[in-house]
């Protein structure tokens, strides 16, 4: 897919009259956008085509077949300098009838930043629209496709028949310039702050850690008020260790000092069946090195984050994904690691006497994506006489006739003699496991409930995340047996995948509090790859949005960049404390969409203290200016203070409603109080 920049400080319309004017057609002359060079465009799948579906095939729409046009794919734009020169703009517009006709998605059609049409919820199997607007005058002429609130799967959108009516200058296509990566977040104070939740769960008679993250010129010394007797505290590390025998809840008060100055916060520490009672924070390998993850990677990324300071604002865990398992053994008949992870338990003790969390990934299939084959050893010496085959995680015995596939054994099937729930639990314990990523789809409530039961007979707390994607209806069964589930599929490093993600998470809103989460999946800023790390494509602004949209979400936060080669640029996203703050939030609410207007969407979310969290967010391509009513937030009437979150200072007390300029796919998130 073709990334496209996007604009910051130089307007669209701005940029546009810089370019020059190229020679006019005949009056009257029409142009087939086909025939246009169209190199700038942005799409969800695939590549733009001409003349053709987005995957090929003939544009075909409700079986009508058309030769001319354009192939795209929800969600996509493509961007026309028409140099006032145009007069009317027609096409033919639907889901295409491949490759199942089963999409769903919204042409609109956009001029000089005002929607001049728009289709409205086009399926597949419809008649193609009509499309026949005026664009005399118009500059700049975008071509708009979302999908249809229902994700974007089949979304394959074709522009049939698209023509402009060209009176003068030659309409092309517009590369828009990229923003800038502006350092929003303040520099931390050489005064203390603490930072991070202020509430922490945890199990009778497990083993306790926390470390109180401060910012702050180092040294600092630590204490506690009220620590309650079974827990310790090393005042030169802040680490509190332990743990409580009896169900209780204990309000204490922490406390760091420097050479500057000295800051407390309080902390409740809730003894009973619940822990993560905010939403974990911290770094998972899968978006930085996939498969070809290793010890040596996973500690280097740890020693990153405490060395980057990111602990001193509450990142926490350190997590293996998929790549780190080998062979079933050992006293247990436990999944081992393989030769790329010599001593894991080693691994665990190393990353905890950091003050960190230890992180790990398994399924309960026969198999992992990365081709681990997790039953009982078929040989003596251990191996195994299976092969992973297909896109589907399907593996096929090997028989002495390499040409002869034996018994097909399919992803989900994990029941029964495969499954080692209680065996692969214990043994994470014996490692020092905090944290488990559970792979596997369908999901069923069954399996998930007989992990979930294995890690807490394990002995110790270890956070419980679903990786692959439920239904909506099954919210209340999941927040009974896992702490995180996955609304969505990957994530990707495009706006496409990222807004496609964040901003249509509403329905799964009443699903989310105190220790159960919706997870929209992990962060794509900095430097991400899946084995081949690289800058990004998000934009500078794509990745405030991404960032503010996730801690409006309320969302699990793990970074998934290579934490060793941290730019200013994304520290600054990763360290503002205020900005964090709303996703560590207590009452652990997700923001939903309260207000549109345009290309602008309002999320907002109620915190504990009675403030209002909210993302004022431009999904267009074109500078525009956002307001919030104070109605749509249903605050009163009156005057009420707006705190600029990334710029953590306030910008004001205003009646009514607060209004600001947003950059295209920018963001402008405060805090109404």
């Amino acid at each position: 897919m073709k990334s496209t920049p996007y604009l910051n400080t130089l307007t669209f319309l701005t940029a546009l009259l810089l370019v020059p004017l190229a020679a006019p057609y005949a009056a009257g002359a029409s142009v087939s956008l086909s025939s246009l060079d169209i190199t700038t465009y942005a799409q969800g799948w695939g590549k733009l085509q001409k003349n053709k579906d987005v995957d090929g095939g003939p544009l075909s729409i409700a079986g009508q077949v058309y030769t001319n046009g354009l192939g795209t794919h929800a969600p996509g734009y493509i961007a026309l300098d028409l140099g006032g020169g145009s007069e009317r703009f027609t096409a033919k517009v639907g889901v295409n009838d491949q490759p199942s006709g089963k999409g769903s998605v919204e042409f609109i059609v956009r001029g000089d930043g005002k929607v001049l049409w728009q289709s409205g919820i086009v399926r597949g199997g419809e008649a193609a629209k009509s499309v026949d607007v005026s664009v005399k005058g118009v500059r700049a002429l975008i071509l708009e496709v979302t999908n249809g609130k229902d994700g974007a799967d089949c979304d394959h959108a074709d522009w049939a028949e698209a023509d402009l009516e060209v009176t003068g200058t030659q309409p092309k296509t517009y590369s828009i310039p990229p923003s800038e990566a502006v350092v929003l977040t303040p520099k931390p104070a050489a005064t203390p702050r603490i930072n991070g939740h202020s509430v922490f769960g945890v199990r009778p008679g497990s083993f306790f850690l926390y470390r109180i993250p401060v910012s702050g010129k180092r040294p600092i010394t630590y204490s506690v008020e009220g620590l309650p007797p079974g827990l310790t505290l090393d005042a030169a590390t802040g680490r509190i260790t332990g743990s409580l025998e009896n169900k209780a809840t204990y309000s204490v008060k922490l406390r760091a000092k420097n050479a500057l100055g000295q800051a407390e916060k309080a902390l409740r520490i809730v003894v009973g069946d619940h822990i993560a009672l905010t939403p974990p924070m911290g770094w998972n390998s899968w978006n930085c090195w996939g498969g070809s993850v290793s010890q040596e990677k996973v500690l280097a990324s740890a020693r990153a984050l405490v060395e980057k300071g990111l602990d001193q604002h509450g990142w926490t865990y350190i997590n293996i994904d998929d790549g780190w398992q080998g062979v079933r053994g050992g006293p247990l008949n436990a999944i081992q690691p393989n030769s790329k992870f010599p001593d894991m338990k080693g691994l665990g003790e190393a990353i905890h006497d950091m003050g960190l969390k230890f992180g790990i990934y398994s399924t309960p299939w026969m198999g992992t994506f990365e081709g681990h084959i997790g039953g009982s050893s078929d040989n003596a010496d251990g191996t195994y006489d299976w092969i992973k085959a297909g896109d589907h995680n399907e593996f096929y015995r090997i028989s002495a006739d390499v040409s002869k596939k034996g018994p097909k054994i399919k992803a989900n099937h994990r029941l029964g003699k495969y499954s080692f729930a209680d065996k692969d639990a214990a043994q994470w314990a014996r490692w020092g496991v905090d944290y488990m990523k559970y792979d596997f789809s369908p999901v069923n409530i069954p399996v998930l409930r007989e992990m979930s039961e294995a890690l807490k007979a394990s002995g110790r707390d270890i956070y419980f995340s679903l990786s692959n994607t439920p239904k909506v209806a099954m919210g209340a069964d999941l927040a009974q047996v896992v702490h995180a589930w996955r609304t969505t599929d990957d994530i990707k490093d495009t706006w496409e995948s990222m807004a496609g993600i964040g901003f249509t998470r509403d329905e799964w809103a009443e699903c989310q509090g105190p220790g159960h989460y919706n997870d929209p999946d992990m962060l794509v800023v900095g430097r991400v790859g899946w084995g081949n790390p690289h800058p990004t494509r998000l934009t500078p602004d794509e990745q405030y949005t991404h960032i503010s949209l996730w801690t409006l979400l309320g969302a699990p936060l793990l970074i998934g960049c290579d934490l060793t080669q941290l730019d200013d640029f994304t520290l600054g996203l990763l360290t503002n404390d205020e900005v964090l703050e709303i996703d560590q939030d207590v009452l652990c609410k997700q923001a939903v969409h309260v207000a549109k207007a345009s290309d602008v969407e309002i999320y907002a979310k109620t915190l504990e203290d009675g403030s209002m969290a909210v993302g004022i967010f431009n999904r267009g391509i074109v500078p525009t200016t956002g307001v919030v009513n104070w109605s749509d937030l249903k605050l009163p009437a009156g005057s009420h203070r707006v705190r600029d979150l990334w710029r953590q200072k306030d910008i004001g007390s205003f009646a009514d409603a607060f209004s600001a300029p947003v950059t295209p796919h920018g963001v402008v998130f405060v805090r109404v109080y």
